[in-house]
């Protein structure tokens, strides 16, 4: 443990909801070119906690959970589940009274390049407004830890990032410029277009993935030989519009993981969570008051129960299409795996249920993981 931080990726992908108002914002446009201007900010937003955050979360154990209900004080609720092991895969799904839903299943891929780790996360997010239908994909781009082996660690994130509006055709590209030593362009850039269907250019964005996103309207300008022009930048100044700025981090963020006001509140005890909540597993817990060498003792027995609930999975498996009897493997409890109708992915879907169990307080259906 002593390379992590006292979150799990759970909770990681929880921090994704941080800026939840620019969807909130979203939902509200009439104009769905507006609409994506807030999801593209929204997308970027979710890498700005990540800048000084060097240290890794814990690795959920398969069928570790993660809720988060905000629906009194924000208006939405949360759940995450880990759905799979090998790769790890975590499945998440989100919703508002506000008029959107966000979900995703991420599965987390890494190359280690020597002096630097390269992150890929794979899987689609989806966004869909309630009123209007529009329902937007997009993947995440690569972050790449650099100075493994020597020197500061630092964090990066680069590549292009396509939003798409299923219902319209609409598209944003943003583009995360990786950072130059040589380069005099702004650390961290990132820059986007929104299109219509027909490819042309309504909004342009621009802003660093750990500050903001400014967003203006284009105007076509005829060119000299008649063609259109795009507008110069300093033209489209009155027209700009500020999406997101990040919120301060914490007085004394740097003896706190560098954790964001949310990420602070996230492992904060909760009464009547699953018994698979990430808040009760021990092993993090003990890390976060200080207890290493407890907390790696603690770990090592939590991956052995996993180890051993696999084997005897696979020893059901092999007994099962011995007799012929059709035996079905891992099964998430929360979530489905099913063709998605948008992307054709097979990825994992909520199912629901899990806010009803938690009323009733009934959670016999929870493995015993910890």
């Amino acid at each position: 443990v002593n390379f992590n931080e006292p979150l799990s990726m759970l909770q990681r992908l929880t921090e994704d909801l941080e800026y939840h108002e620019l969807l909130d914002r979203a939902a509200k446009c009439e104009n769905s070119l507006e609409q994506l201007c807030y999801v593209a900010a929204f997308t970027v937003s979710s890498y700005s906690t990540t800048v000084f955050r060097t240290s890794k979360p814990f690795n959920p154990l398969l069928g570790e959970t993660f809720e988060l209900d905000r629906l009194e004080e924000n208006g939405y609720r949360s759940l995450c589940e880990q759905v799979s092991h090998h790769p790890p895969a975590a499945a998440h799904h989100a919703e508002s009274r506000n008029g959107w839903t966000l979900r995703q299943e991420i599965k987390i891929t890494s190359k280690f390049r020597g002096k630097y780790l390269s992150i890929m996360p794979l899987g689609s997010i989806h966004c869909i407004f309630h009123a209007t239908g529009h329902h937007y994909t997009w993947k995440k781009v690569t972050t790449t830890v650099h100075n493994i082996i020597v020197g500061k660690l630092w964090i990066d994130q680069s590549g292009e990032i396509d939003i798409v509006n299923h219902k319209t055709g609409d598209k944003c590209n943003l583009k995360f410029v990786p950072y130059s030593y040589f380069s005099r362009d702004v650390a961290r850039k990132v820059t986007g277009e929104v299109t219509d269907p027909s490819g042309k250019v309504h909004f342009a964005l621009l802003g660093t993935w750990d500050e903001k996103m400014e967003c203006f309207k284009v105007q076509p300008v005829i060119g000299e030989n008649g063609g259109d022009a795009r507008q110069r930048g300093h033209e489209a100044e009155e027209s700009r519009v500020m999406l997101w700025k990040r919120n301060p981090l914490p007085k004394n963020a740097e003896n706190m993981y560098y954790f964001s006001e949310l990420a602070l509140t996230l492992n904060a005890w909760e009464a009547g969570t699953a018994p698979t909540d990430s808040r009760l597993r021990p092993d993090q817990r003990l890390m976060e008051n200080g207890r290493w060498d407890e907390a790696n003792a603690e770990k090592q027995r939590l991956e052995e129960k996993q180890r051993l609930s696999r084997k005897k999975r696979e020893a059901e498996a092999m007994k099962a299409t011995e007799d012929g009897t059709p035996y079905d493997p891992y099964k998430a409890l929360w979530f489905e795996r099913k063709k998605d109708p948008v992307t054709k992915e097979l990825t994992h879907i909520y199912r629901g249920g899990y806010w009803e169990c938690k009323e009733k307080q009934d959670w016999s259906s929870c493995p015993d993981i910890f």
